[in-house]
């Protein structure tokens, strides 16, 4: 009978040492992530991507620790698409490739105009779009936009000041409506000058109205002309940081994304008497 010669090598074969046992398994791993990263990479650049919300600045439809799924391709691609902000160290250049403008009211994901930082806002102004806020009351193109007071709401804020009294508005532009919150009656961005956008850029503005740094600032604009903001792309005040200053108006080709999705929510809420927490989400639509 002949003989197994295959089963006799595996007999004879000498047992791996604890060294050995690790080599082979940081082999396995090495091979498993020199697939998985680069498929992960392409699908977070092609498909979606996930977000991590830092700040209150879109509260109440947004809340600190909250998982977002991204859509890379609502809006087209460009140098800003690419994930882990690899595109700015590439030489791409600007503009856009299948290229989908955003409807008012997008909730956006995009890299600021100043510096290297990924903001997420409400998209407010579209190119030719006239805005301004007076008394809180927030005008396109020369018209009261409807807002219809929902409630008022005492909870405990993502920071050191203690539980903040809020006020919730639903806004509503044409057949899109969301929640807003107003909680300082003389807010500094109750009253601003006209905002003018130009061609190819976009205003934004966070949910928390009076918790946001965003295109109401002006320390990133432009200086106003009789009241009049309607230009971009001046160089800022060299008195400011560039990491202080507002995201003024925001060009096309910074866009990376529609945020569409809260994946899942790690909203964390202190109770504490009169106060109530607003609800974590799991898989719910923006």
């Amino acid at each position: 009978m002949g003989s197994d010669t295959t089963t006799g090598k595996a007999e004879h074969e000498a047992p791996l040492s604890l060294w050995g046992k690790v080599l082979r398994e940081l082999k396995e791993w090495a091979v498993t992530l020199a697939v998985f990263i680069p498929l992960f990479f392409l699908f977070s650049m092609i498909f979606y991507e996930q977000r991590v919300i830092p700040s209150e600045s879109m509260v109440p439809n947004l809340r600190v620790g909250d998982r977002v799924a991204v859509s890379k391709f609502s809006y087209g691609y460009g140098r800003y698409s690419i994930p882990w902000g690899i595109g700015r160290w590439l030489p791409l250049g600007d503009g856009r490739i299948f290229a989908s403008d955003p409807e008012r009211g997008d909730v956006a994901v995009f890299m600021h105009p100043h510096f290297n930082r990924v903001m997420i806002k409400r998209v407010i102004g579209l190119p030719g779009d006239r805005v301004v806020f007076r008394g809180e009351q927030m005008y396109l193109n020369g018209e009261a936009v409807q807002t219809d007071f929902v409630r008022t709401i005492r909870y405990v804020a993502h920071d050191p000041r203690g539980p903040r009294l809020s006020s919730e508005y639903r806004e509503t532009f044409g057949d899109r409506s969301w929640l807003i919150h107003q909680y300082d009656d003389r807010g500094r961005l109750d009253n601003t000058f006209e905002f003018v956008v130009p061609e190819g850029h976009l205003l934004f503005i966070g949910d928390n109205r009076d918790n946001s740094t965003d295109g109401r600032e002006t320390t990133g604009h432009c200086s106003p002309v009789n009241g009049v903001i309607d230009r971009a792309g001046c160089p800022l005040d060299p008195r400011i940081d560039a990491e202080r200053a507002s995201i003024g108006f925001v060009p096309m080709d910074h866009l990376i994304g529609r945020a569409d999705t809260v994946i899942l929510s790690f909203y964390r809420c202190r109770q504490e008497a009169g106060t109530e927490c607003l609800s974590g989400r799991l898989w719910q639509g923006l």
